[in-house]
Formats: structure tokens, sequence, C-alpha cells
């Protein structure tokens, strides 16, 4: 099932919206796909009924289907559209899942159980490898009280603009559209803020930045499950979720809570990254240490049933790159690795998009 799910993905993929320039599968336009031996159902959403290639996208659906499965096998396509709903920020349809083609098309976020373990260096460069396979990407710093990304870009001197709609603009470097609380305070001076002015200043980067059209939105959360995770799924119907570890047992005990939390709350795991899995010497490029365990991210994506998307080594060009405002997924020699886990995120959200009911922002009541 998976080998054929993969298949009609790549297969959809090569139908383009001229006007766009961008596959049908990258839109959004096709959801709730089943694949059976003797059938093939899906929906084509159209947001733009009666524009040229509305008229065309069903035939040229089934055509690229056909290319691989023969005439054995029936199609059955359902054609809708979407009524999109403009407002400041985020642009949403009525199930308040952010529309295809308009604003932002995906929305990620990238999380840990605890701190330490690598999170904001996996969001950096995750969004600047997606910059480079060709999407439009915005990424948000909302770890409000401790907020690395202006450093991690070398932007810490950078301060925002209003535009003339009263909307941030975010700062672009790499490729990638930024915002950050690190941008609107002091670098040396602490945040020292309640619970309501975060979650406040959490909603502003959301709905108040003017962030144009993104494939995809990267959120950088703070570590935990608490105040600033519970206001993002009230505030943004998300694609779906990162969880990041490190090897050891009580990083994984954390992780595992992030991956429950989301999954209380309905929001997809695309998949965990496993940061420091191993150490490998310069001059012994054939030795893999396990400093920190080996296989435990490994181990808890097989008993959670969750993707586990990369292993990524403990690497002091890494983490040096990272301080000096240039990550390595900007750099010819540190960009691969990082390529292939954009690459392998965009198919699990090209999956989690075509095969699951859209997410909606949740309500939090208190009795």
């Amino acid at each position: 099932m998976q080998s054929n799910l993969d298949q009609i993905i790549e297969s959809l993929s090569k139908v383009v919206d001229p006007k766009s320039g961008k596959d049908i599968v990258r839109l959004g336009l096709i959801r709730n796909l089943q694949i059976s031996e003797k059938d093939i159902r899906y929906t084509i959403v159209l947001t733009d009924p009666s524009s040229p290639f509305a008229y065309q996208v069903e035939d040229l659906s089934r055509s690229a289907i056909r290319d691989i499965v023969g005439e054995s096998v029936s199609l059955h396509v359902e054609m809708d559209n979407e009524m999109i709903e403009l407002g400041a920020g985020l642009v949403s349809d009525q199930a308040g899942k952010k529309a295809p083609g308009k604003n932002v098309l995906n929305t990620i976020a990238v999380a840990s159980g605890k701190g330490g373990v690598g999170k904001s260096t996996v969001s950096v460069n995750l969004a600047i490898a997606l910059a480079r396979e060709g999407y439009d990407v915005g990424l948000v710093d909302t770890d409000i009280y401790g907020p690395s990304i202006p450093t991690m870009f070398g932007l810490e001197d950078a301060r925002p603009k209003i535009s003339d709609s009263r909307q941030i603009i975010p700062i672009e470097k790499f490729g990638v559209k930024v915002m950050s609380m690190g941008f609107l305070v002091d670098k040396d001076q602490p945040v020292i803020w309640r619970g309501p002015m975060v979650t406040g200043a959490t909603k502003q980067f959301l709905g108040e930045t003017d962030w144009g059209d993104l494939d995809y939105l990267i959120l950088d959360l703070p570590p935990g499950t608490g105040d600033i995770q519970l206001t993002i799924v009230q505030t943004v119907a998300l694609t779906g979720a990162i969880v990041v570890s490190t090897p050891q047992k009580v990083a994984l005990a954390d992780a595992k809570k992030g991956v429950a939390m989301f999954q209380q709350v309905g929001v997809p795991i695309l998949g965990l990254v496993e940061n420091m899995a191993y150490f490998t010497p310069p001059d012994l490029p054939d030795r893999k240490y396990y400093l920190f365990g080996k296989g435990g991210a490994r181990d808890l994506a097989r008993n959670l049933d969750i993707p586990l998307l990369s292993e990524l080594p403990l690497d002091e060009a890494l983490r040096i790159s990272c301080d000096v405002g240039h990550p390595m997924a900007a750099t010819e020699e540190g960009y691969p690795a990082f390529q292939e886990l954009a690459r392998i995120v965009a198919h699990q959200v090209a999956i989690r998009n075509i095969t699951r009911p859209d997410t909606e922002k949740i309500e939090i009541t208190t009795r």
C-alpha cells in the first residue's frame, strides 16, 4: 500500500498549475485519497473554479495515474471547491484550514519535550533546506523567553518594519522569511512577561505578520507542553508536528510526552528527528560512536508507529555554523544531509494532506 501511495503521489506531482508553476500535490489540491486493489478514489479541491486549469485538472490527474496503474483499476474523482474567507493574518476557509494557494499552505510545528536537544538547529536548517529546494518558506521563533533564531541567522541587530497595512514585515535571509521576539527586544535584556503577554505576542507573530504566499511556515516552539504550545493549536490549524530528541532515555521520555500532547489535540505527527545520534571523528570517517545511546528514537518511532525522519550526527561544524550565523544547510558542504531531511518532510506533508482530513484549531475551555 505504501509503495502504491508513493507512486501515486509522485505521478500527481507531475500535474502542474501553469499559473502558479506549482504541482497539485504541493498546492494541496488532492484530498481524501483512498487506494484499494480495484479502485482509487480522491477529491480535487479547487480554489479558483473559473480558471482554465480547473477544467483540465481532472483529466490531467487521471492521465497521470493511468500511466502507472493502467486500465485495470477504476478511478473515482470528486471535484470540490473552497470558499476563501479573507482577513488579517492567516487565510482560512470555513473549516479552519489555511486555503491552498493563498498565504500559508502548510504550518509545521518543530517541538521537543525538553531543552538542549537541538530543536532550533533542526528548525533553522530545515527551513533553509526547504527554501533551497524551491519552496517559499517562513520561520517563526515562538520561544519568547529564549529566542535563538536571530543568532543562528546572523540577524542579532535586525529590526522588522511595519507595512502600510500595519503588518509586521519579516526579515528575509537565506531565502527564508524570519520573525522572532529577538528582533523586538535588546539582545542583552531578558523578557520578563507573564503568560497572557507571551500568548499575545505569539498570536501577533502568527496573525499580524505579512508572510505573503508560503508553502511552509515553520514554527520553532519552546521546549515542553505549556502556554505557547496551547496558544498555537488554538490559533493555527497545524498541518503537523515534528518532534526532536536526542538518544538518551531522559530525552526520549519527554519526546514521548510531546508526541502525546499533539496527538491529544488532533495534530498529526510527521515524525521524529534524532539529533546527536552519533559522533564520527574527522580523522576516522568510517567510525560511529554512539555517545548518548544507540537507536533510541528509532525504537520510540517504531513503538509509537510514527516515521523516523532523520538521525543527525553530533557535529562540531553544525554547532559552529549556527553560532556564527551561517547554518550548514546554507553551505554546499552541509546541504546534502538537510536536503534529504527537507525532501522527507515534504513527502510526509504530502501524504498527510492527501490522506487525512484537515486539522482544525482546537477550543480549550476551563470549568
